[in-house]
């Protein structure tokens, strides 16, 4: 769903008229959704400092363009921000009795505030009122990979920009997540550079130290951290840190992924992982805690804060965001697409989730075009780990513990405390993870010097191990009961990871008389990679209707180790974690090597370069399968794995702005942020990398628009991998670029023999000078 009208609502039911220049405006409707704890964001059609052009007597353009910054210490900045609040302040006081939670002025034009849901229906009839939307609730979206990707050696991306001590230079990554732990060594303070200064200059955040915790102290790597919410709904347990100190992990394994320190040791538990390195280990950090862990062992946060540390971000001078959180799976204008939209129109690159809800259809989340989407594949290393039964037969799978010599083998199921949960019990929960449960579910007296078979499900695969520990267990075998990862986790006690066809002949010989097993010690083995993870989002885009193909691509996502906070994980510095959480930080860390490289270039520019490069083959050089061993469509991988030395070479690039997604927007029934529609266009027909159209009556054409910012002619000539039942034409065939130039050509789609309701897959490619410029195809017939 999404928010429909020119004082719109998220959730309405009812449709906007047809849409066109002369009458663009949709239906009104004052039926807002109720809130889940009574916050309500109110967005102003007023525009956010970002992209006010001028207009209000007295109070000139505060804009800037895609590779300026704002100041927002300025004269004219603050008496903007001075106007938005004074006209913020008049509308709440129209429903009287309004309790402002949080403030937007450079993203976004708006505020969250505490409503009733009358109250909140009543602002949004206000014809000053863009839309009012729920606060909703949103959560983390859960090796080293830089030779994996290209980045080491002497041809490799990094080499090509001074070496990994200048890869990302300059560039400010903003980590919208849980936080941030400053003592990692993967953060610590950078020796002293040129663009020291310059960096310096840009900057406008600030480094809060926080009430709670050790007090969080920034340097010239981690320049800034702030802290917000939760929401001022919620209390935050102190041991939970009020500050932007990280207790869950999640924003410390993000931030490290996509600008940590190169070559940081890493042992963990004794054994040597060898040097970390993110992908723009020279980039600064900016970290904006806006999830929070929870008492419940969830992160989250809520749309009011997330939309808050967008605004700061942008105001602060970031070059980079990275956003590992889910979104909405329907909507393209919600509050977040709204703040992430002049984002980009201000110049900031934006890596978001796929979200980790596949691999059902449909399942893709974070689907506004102004945004890179990413879903989340394996690499190519695998840990081995095999498990030897008493009968004499051994199952692979996957682990990073130590062996186990032999010892008894019980099945979970017949290890439970008298009166436990079946199902917990079943899923080995923890102590702690099942407050209501202290004594836990596991019986000691039954999982003493055991191997515990336990199966996957609900609580982490790590708690699992901890519930085997806690309860004098010396093994575990983590069994997937339904198609899954397989995971080497840093377990609590040496774990091998199996698959159900497996565990189903692990549990049969547990029922025998006396069974015993062993865990051999893990090995490292070259793998064929990247795979889809399971868990990846999987288009089509319902915000679409499928006229949108994400993801938009795929990075590493599965088993990643990176930095994490020792408050959460044992006392470790560095842990293994999964989902397209773990995916998103590549993308965002690429993302600041090509703006190095390209510092003009905006971020539909570097989206580009990133699809149009990327792989659709793994290192066998066969197409990317799932990792059930299926062949992975365009709505699973996207346009394939990241490749950034080649994206840093790049072709020309599909292009768009502000006035497009505009068009896109109206086109969707959605008005923009501006609150007007002048002219409509379908989502099939966005200049993005990729093409897709939900439904094809017979014929349709589309047109796109390549542009050559680079220095050199370029000439390419169209290769078109057509989808089954589908003839392809494109016009012209042959395109010639000089530099700073642009060409539009028209691609046309007919149905021939390709039934009716199911996609079907192809990709155009234009070769000829330099890289080819690849586009993936999704096309259903009607």
């Amino acid at each position: 769903m999404s928010f429909k009208s020119g004082a719109a609502v998220l959730g309405l039911t009812s449709l906007v008229l047809a849409l066109t220049a002369a009458a663009p405006q949709p239906a009104l409707s004052a039926d807002v959704p109720a809130s889940p704890n009574g916050v309500y964001i109110v967005m102003l059609k007023d525009k956010p400092v970002v992209t006010y052009e001028g207009g209000v007597a007295g109070l000139p353009r505060t804009a800037v363009g895609s590779t300026a910054r704002i100041d927002k210490s300025a004269p004219d900045v603050r008496r903007y921000v001075g106007h938005l609040a004074a006209h913020k302040s008049e509308i709440l006081a129209r429903v009287g009795g309004a309790v402002k939670v949080q403030d937007y002025s450079y993203a976004a034009a708006g505020v969250a505030a505490r409503l009733t849901r009358g109250q909140a229906a009543a602002l949004a009839e206000s014809p000053d009122v863009l839309f009012v939307a729920p606060d909703l609730r949103r959560t983390a979206a859960d090796y080293q990979t830089p030779s994996f990707l290209g980045l080491t050696g002497s041809n490799g991306l990094w080499s090509r920009l001074g070496g990994p001590a200048k890869a990302g230079e300059g560039v400010i990554i903003g980590d919208i997540d849980s936080g941030i732990t400053p003592e990692s060594p993967v953060f610590a303070a950078l020796p002293p550079s040129t663009v020291d200064a310059d960096v310096a200059r840009r900057w406008r955040g600030s480094c809060v130290a926080g009430t709670t915790g050790p007090a969080v102290v920034c340097n010239n790597k981690l320049i800034g951290a702030k802290v917000f919410g939760p929401g001022g709904v919620d209390a935050v347990p102190d041991e939970f840190f009020g500050s932007p100190r990280d207790y869950d992990g999640h924003g410390t394994h993000t931030a490290s992924t996509a600008a940590g320190n190169h070559g940081v040791p890493m042992t963990v538990d004794g054994k040597d992982f060898g040097k970390f390195s993110g992908m723009a280990p020279a980039a600064r950090i900016a970290a904006y805690k806006a999830l929070w862990h929870k008492a419940d062992n969830t992160t989250s946060g809520d749309d009011s804060d997330i939309t808050k540390a967008i605004d700061e971000a942008v105001a602060d001078g970031v070059d980079v965001i990275n956003f590992s959180i889910t979104g909405s799976t329907t909507s393209e204008d919600d509050p977040t697409a709204y703040a992430f939209y002049n984002a980009a129109k201000a110049g900031v690159f934006v890596a978001a989730a796929a979200a980790n809800d596949g691999p059902g259809v449909s399942t893709v989340q974070n689907n506004y075009p102004w945004v890179t989407t990413v879903g989340a594949g394996t690499d190519d290393v695998v840990h081995h780990a095999t498990l030897g039964l008493g009968d004499g037969t051994n199952e692979v799978g996957v682990g990073v513990g130590d062996a186990v010599p032999a010892a008894p083998l019980v099945v979970s199921t017949s290890a439970g405390l008298p009166g436990a949960d079946a199902v917990k019990t079943a899923q080995c929960y923890s102590k702690s993870w099942d407050p209501a449960s202290p004594q836990g579910f596991l019986d000691p007296a039954k999982v003493a010097g055991k191997i515990v078979v336990c199966d996957r499900g609900v609580n982490d695969r790590v708690d699992k191990s901890k519930a085997v520990h806690e309860a004098g267990g010396v093994g575990m075998v983590l069994v997937n009961p339904t198609p899954n990862t397989f995971n080497a986790d840093l377990h609590a006690v040496p774990t091998v990871h199996v698959d159900a066809t497996a565990g189903a002949r692990v549990k049969a010989y547990a029922g025998t008389a006396n069974p015993t097993a062993a865990l051999s010690g893990s090995r490292a083995d070259r793998a064929t990679g990247p795979k889809v993870a399971s868990f990846s989002g999987r288009g089509p885009a319902l915000a679409t209707g499928g006229d949108l193909l994400k993801p938009d691509l795929i990075a590493p996502g599965v088993d990643m180790l990176a930095a994490v906070s020792p408050s959460n994980h044992q006392g470790r510095g560095f842990d293994f974690e999964s989902g397209t959480s773990m995916a998103t930080p590549h993308i965002a860390g690429l993302a600041a090597l090509i703006l190095q490289r390209h510092p003009r270039w905006s971020p539909m520019a570097v989206k580009s370069a990133l699809m149009t490069t990327a792989d659709p083959l793994d290192n066998d050089r066969a197409p990317i399968r799932t990792d059930d061993g299926a062949l992975a469509t365009p709505f699973d991988r996207g346009a394939g794995l990241v490749d950034p030395s080649a994206a840093a070479d790049a072709g020309p690039v599909y292009d768009s702005t502000a006035r497009d997604w505009d068009r896109f927007l109206c086109g969707q029934g959605s008005l923009p942020p501006s609150g007007e529609c002048h002219g409509v266009i379908d989502a099939s027909e966005l200049n993005v990398p990729s093409l897709a159209i939900g439904e094809l009556s017979g014929t349709k054409r589309i047109t796109r628009t390549l542009t050559n910012s680079g220095d050199r002619i370029w000439a390419g000539y169209a290769v078109v991998r057509a989808p089954a039942g589908i003839t392809v034409r494109v016009d012209p065939p042959v395109l010639v670029l000089p530099p700073g130039t642009s060409r539009t050509f028209s691609v046309e789609f007919s149905r021939t023999t390709a039934g009716s309701g199911q996609f079907v897959f192809g990709e155009l490619s234009w070769e000829g000078t330099g890289k080819a410029v690849r586009s993936p195809i999704a096309i259903r017939p009607r």
